[in-house]
């Protein structure tokens, strides 16, 4: 079984390692060291915890109700405003997304280069890379 680095599992977690260790030394996490000395938690464990992790996500940080599970919050880095549709450029983390979308919807949310905004991404096919 594939184990994880606190760095790793913090960025899995979409987390800072401080908080990943944090998460670790309450015991949230089971760790165990390898022969270096490194603090690491097993695939299984992780994969567990980042269940919870995002099951209770939404109830403490008072997000929106959705079906769309996929959410990357993040920056507004650009916005492309054409006659009907406009183009929504949003960093999250690693993740760059390219939301297109109608002009109304762009000016009645109020999106602006600079502001937070979340993509939610919920599509029918879904492909997995394994790293």
């Amino acid at each position: 079984m594939q184990s994880y680095t606190i760095g790793q599992a913090a960025r899995l977690l979409g987390v800072s390692p401080d908080t990943a260790r944090r998460w670790a030394d309450a015991g949230r996490v089971a760790t165990h060291r390898d022969e270096g000395g490194r603090r690491l938690i097993n695939g299984r464990d992780l994969a567990a915890f980042s269940v919870e992790v995002g099951q209770g996500a939404h109830a403490e940080d008072g997000e929106p109700y959705t079906s769309a599970r996929n959410a990357f919050p993040g920056i507004v880095t650009a916005v492309k405003l054409g006659d009907v549709a406009a183009q929504v450029e949003i960093q999250a983390g690693p993740h760059r997304l390219v939301s297109l979308l109608t002009r109304e919807a762009v000016e009645e949310l109020g999106l602006e280069v600079g502001m937070q905004a979340t993509a939610r991404v919920k599509s029918t096919s879904v492909h997995i890379d394994r790293a």
